[in-house]
């Protein structure tokens, strides 16, 4: 890359850079790698960045985006989940969703589908405001939910509402190696209007004879298969020995799977991820002490929800993620005190160690660095 000169830069460059923010970065102190971005916001030396080139509808409470990450983008296994980074009224969020295409795509573009839902600030922005063109910011891949290797004798893909994108990008990754161990997708949807992928599914079974898809809808006639999961659906869906199923969807459909596989002792490993955190454990005692925020000289009474959620209610902007504990994203060094783990209900001494603020709340007086 040769030097970059701003005085030899042309006025006009296709995409008009804002007077107000080129001029904010002449007169700030910035690394050179700040003003490339000004001319090319998807440049950048260390971060993960992605384009958008295509933006799709397939439900009116959906968006799919078609995405080309920099040069720093590492790829993902089939299953795992990114962290997308928009920003809304000046705050930036990040949230996480799993893509939806194969890991074997070979033009380097990934696919990701949003869902609606209630209180999504970020699933609502992009809904309605994605365009062509715009640059989001990308964490690398992560998560354990994902094929094993080598690939089971069979397979079994259960999935619910937006619960479907890693388990689609597992069967299109299965597709793509052109594995002809046999594979059913069972799917779950309020109504056929709200079915995700209804026609890639439909190629996919046409395009491979061990591919088996089921649907069926909780709010509509129609469909394979009636109703919620049940011992019924899996005896539909045909699971043999040697066959993996994965699932992933609302707490309540894999809490549905969970329980029958539980009830009926199946022996066939079962791979589960929630796209809803799971209850939090009853406390009954009464929330005491405060909590300090060590870096912004702020203390609160301890209400007893999450570190994140207290935080937020005394105007702090902490960065977090998915707020179920998955995505590692709001990790913050804790200077004193213990916390309880919202899920499990473990309380443990933490001072001077890292926690996930979205699912740990204080237990008596703690000061964090925030």
């Amino acid at each position: 890359m040769g030097v970059f000169s701003v005085a030899s830069a042309p006025l006009k460059l296709g995409k008009r850079v804002a007077t107000s923010r080129l001029v904010e970065s002449l007169v700030t102190p910035n690394p050179i790698e700040r003003y490339v971005e000004l001319f090319d916001p998807g440049w950048a030396r260390d971060d993960v960045r992605a384009e958008i080139v295509a933006v799709v509808h397939q439900t009116s409470r959906s968006v799919t985006l078609t995405l080309r990450p920099n040069a720093n983008w590492r790829g993902f296994s089939a299953g795992q989940h990114v962290g997308v980074g928009v920003r809304v009224d000046g705050v930036l969020h990040t949230r996480m969703y799993s893509p939806a295409s194969s890991a074997l795509r070979d033009d380097g573009l990934i696919e990701l589908t949003v869902s609606e839902h209630s209180g999504g600030t970020v699933s609502r922005h992009l809904i309605q405001n994605a365009r062509r063109g715009m640059v989001v910011p990308l964490t690398q891949a992560e998560g354990e939910f994902v094929l094993p290797s080598p690939r089971p004798g069979s397979v079994l893909l259960i999935s619910g509402g937006s619960g479907i994108t890693p388990v689609m990008s597992m069967l299109r990754t299965l597709c793509d190696e052109n594995d002809q161990r046999p594979i059913t997708f069972l799917h779950y949807a309020r109504t056929p209007a709200d079915q995700l992928y209804a026609e890639v599914l439909d190629e996919l079974a046409e395009n491979h004879g061990n591919l088996r898809v089921l649907t069926a809808f909780t709010r509509a006639p129609g469909g394979n298969v009636n109703g919620r999961f049940s011992m019924r659906h899996l005896k539909a869906a045909g699971v043999g020995p040697g066959c993996e199923t994965f699932a992933c969807g609302p707490g309540s459909l894999v809490e549905a799977v969970e329980s029958v596989w539980s009830k009926h002792a199946i022996k066939t490993p079962l791979h589960v991820e929630r796209f809803t955190p799971p209850p939090p454990v009853k406390i009954t005692a009464k929330p005491r002490g405060k909590l300090l925020f060590a870096r912004s000289g702020l203390a609160v009474k301890n209400s007893g929800e999450s570190i994140l959620t207290q935080a937020e209610a005394a105007g702090l902007r902490p960065t977090s993620g998915c707020r179920m504990g998955i995505c590692h994203t709001c990790i913050v060094r804790v200077d004193a005190g213990s916390v309880r783990h919202l899920h499990t209900g473990e309380v443990k001494d933490v001072a001077g160690e890292t926690v996930q603020i979205c699912v740990n709340a204080p237990v008596g007086d703690v000061a964090i660095e925030l």
